[in-house]
């Protein structure tokens, strides 16, 4: 196999991994039905930003240390889940449909974007993917290993822009909607924080028992 038909295999198994709904996905849809189109793009930018992060990680051998020492991927397991699922509850406990803040909106736009980036670094998917998948596509032989690097985190960050860009925009369409019925918004607000503490408690179950 030459070296482009391997990229576009790590295109192909990318694309399958982040068209799976996980915490990822359900933090950018809740951003956006909160915040609206810039929020969840801001959203989108942050997780993009993780990704940087996690291939530089996976470069100095952090990953590699996560999985020599399993207490640290249990503690990394934990946080992401616990993170992901305080933001459920408090979505839960809103008293206003998708909690929207028209007066703090450029603001939380910056506050998004560090929480989406920290959701990245947090889902401790993304490191079984890093030390399972991403590992077999670097070889020597194809030339510098941190070039072959950054091609593959803009593969990454292509599949992330094009999926959650797309889920970004299609909950902005619906949050236009339900801005006009109180109701029908404050049962989204309700059902996107149960959607965040699912997607928290099953990335949280499944990864403990991959360990």
């Amino acid at each position: 196999m030459i070296h482009y038909e391997q990229l576009w295999l790590f295109f192909v198994l990318v694309f399958g991994i982040v068209v799976l709904p996980g915490l990822d996905m359900a933090f950018v849809m809740g951003s956006a039905l909160a915040g609206g189109r810039s929020r969840g793009l801001a959203a989108v930018a942050g997780i993009v930003a993780g990704g940087v992060c996690h291939v530089l990680m996976t470069a100095l051998g952090i990953s590699v240390l996560i999985k020599l020492i399993p207490g640290a991927f249990n503690a990394l397991l934990l946080a992401g889940a616990l993170y992901i699922a305080w933001i459920g509850i408090s979505l839960m406990r809103s008293a206003s449909p998708l909690g929207l803040c028209p007066d703090t909106r450029s603001r939380s736009r910056a506050a998004t974007f560090r929480q989406g980036m920290l959701t990245s670094l947090l889902n401790p998917k993304a490191y079984l993917f890093m030390l399972a998948i991403f590992p077999q596509f670097l070889r020597p032989d194809y030339g510098l290993i941190w070039l072959q690097a950054l091609v593959m985190w803009l593969i990454i960050a292509i599949n992330q822009l094009c999926v959650y860009g797309g889920v970004a925009l299609m909950a902005d369409r619906a949050r236009l909607w339900l801005q006009s019925r109180p109701v029908a918004g404050m049962m989204a607000t309700r059902c996107v924080g149960m959607v965040l503490i699912a997607a928290a408690m099953l990335t949280g179950f499944e990864g403990w028992h991959r360990i």
